[in-house]
């Protein structure tokens, strides 16, 4: 009878567990708290956020699947490199409180030579955890500054491309090593040097970023069509030291590209006069606003820009989430940009003088736009609307938008390439 009671219990709460209900709740007291995702998020920087760990974001994932397996309004989690806006996660029990101050601390360094170890860790921040200054986000601020450079130094030979060399190099930054990506195209130089573009890359978590990863076909489109490329990693990023404080709410990436360009203006094998600048998604913001402030910028190619004003990057991107409601070091940029300076409606003056497009008129050069119309992270409007402003300011530009293709244009690399070398051939290359 015993038995009988014991499977019968068992039983009954097999069924019992198995209800959505007691399942929900089950998967509930599991969250210390529900985050939806919004722009700028990442899993390393939520994790450094709510559980004090950078290195935590597993347990996010954890949590996220656990939860999403008995109530869907979370969302499945299968690669750890990306999350989108809008997602519903978990934030796992014994989250700490949200940090106030980043952390401090610089990647590894390395010497010159053979045997190297590059991008073997890296202490710092995580990109959206950042010491706030909104007055050097000002063009004004960028234009006031020097750009001195360094020699660049290299590091590593690396395997050569199909008619080109490739090296792991270094330069200074604000007194920073930073680490690059530089190809230089094999045979005979031109009597002026090679034409060179500097290439600057979008958002990649700054403690997984590794210097020869990522946009090997992207590169090797413009370094195989006779040009140096030099892709710097930026601060934070890789090995390269400094804190990785984010690109909107600190001016520190562009600085950072500005010396990288003022560095390839020493190398003895290019031509000064015939540099030009690519960008994709936030290397893209950062392509726009070094093109109003240096003016040697032959010409600049942005793919899937993240190019709207400030005012629309507030109102327009990754707004899911009431502000208000987000903890003080998780508010990030765009609240302490709204708690300090007011609204643009309240502000307008200052909210102008952080907008890349309130300079169009100072362009070093044409623009070529690129936008998938199915791009979930940075809206296709971003880019038809700065087109709209760039001719509206009397100065070239283009556009190609490409039918159903995602942010990184994968559907259409090949033409958007071509294109790209097409322009930069036009406007670089062969400038007179």
């Amino acid at each position: 009878m015993r038995t009988r009671i014991s499977l019968a219990l068992c039983a009954a709460l097999f069924l019992l567990s198995s209800l959505p209900g007691v399942a929900l709740a089950q998967s509930r007291t599991a969250c210390a708290r529900d985050v939806t995702v919004v722009g700028g998020d990442t899993l390393t920087g939520l994790a450094n956020t709510y559980l004090d760990d950078p290195l935590a974001y597993n347990r996010i994932i954890a949590a996220t699947n656990a939860a999403a397996a008995v109530d869907d309004t979370y969302t499945t989690i299968d690669d750890e490199g990306r999350i989108v806006i809008g997602w519903k996660l978990c934030i796992p029990g014994t989250a700490a409180a949200p940090r106030v101050s980043a952390a401090e601390g610089g990647g590894p360094t390395s010497t010159s030579g053979a045997g190297v170890t590059l991008n073997a860790g890296s202490t710092v921040a995580p990109s959206d955890v950042f010491t706030f200054d909104g007055e050097k986000l000002t063009i004004d601020y960028l234009r006031e500054q020097t750009y001195p450079g360094s020699a660049i130094v290299i590091e590593q030979t690396l395997d050569p491309g199909v008619n080109y060399d490739r090296y792991v190099v270094s330069y200074r930054s604000e007194g920073l090593k930073q680490y690059a990506l530089l190809t230089v195209p094999e045979g005979e130089r031109p009597p002026t040097g090679w034409p060179a573009i500097i290439f600057n890359h979008g958002y990649i978590p700054p403690e997984v970023y590794r210097t020869t990863e990522r946009y090997v076909a992207y590169v090797d489109g413009f370094a195989r069509n006779g040009y140096v490329v030099f892709r710097p990693d930026y601060r934070g990023h890789g090995s390269s030291e400094g804190a990785a404080r984010g690109a909107y709410g600190n001016p520190d990436y562009t600085v950072d590209v500005l010396n990288g360009l003022a560095s390839v203006k020493r190398l003895d094998y290019v031509d000064v006069k015939r540099i030009g600048m690519w960008g994709h998604s936030m290397g893209g913001y950062i392509t726009l606003r070094a093109m109003v402030t240096d003016p040697s910028i032959k010409a600049g190619v942005i793919w899937a820009g993240v190019v709207a004003s400030y005012p629309d990057l507030v109102e327009r991107w990754n707004t899911q989430r009431s502000l208000s409601d987000a903890a003080p070091a998780a508010r990030r940029w765009r609240a302490q940009l709204l708690d300090e300076y007011g609204t643009p409606e309240e502000n307008p003056g200052y909210w102008a003088s952080i907008s890349a497009n309130s300079f169009l008129k100072d362009l070093s050069g044409p623009v070529q736009i690129h936008h998938g119309t199915d791009d979930a992270e940075v809206p296709v409007e971003f880019s038809v609307k700065l087109f709209d402003q760039i001719k509206a300011a009397g100065e070239p530009a283009e556009i190609y938008t490409y039918l159903g293709d995602d942010h990184n244009i994968s559907q259409s690399l090949t033409t958007a390439i071509q294109r790209s070398v097409a322009f930069f051939d036009k406007y670089v290359k062969n400038a007179g």
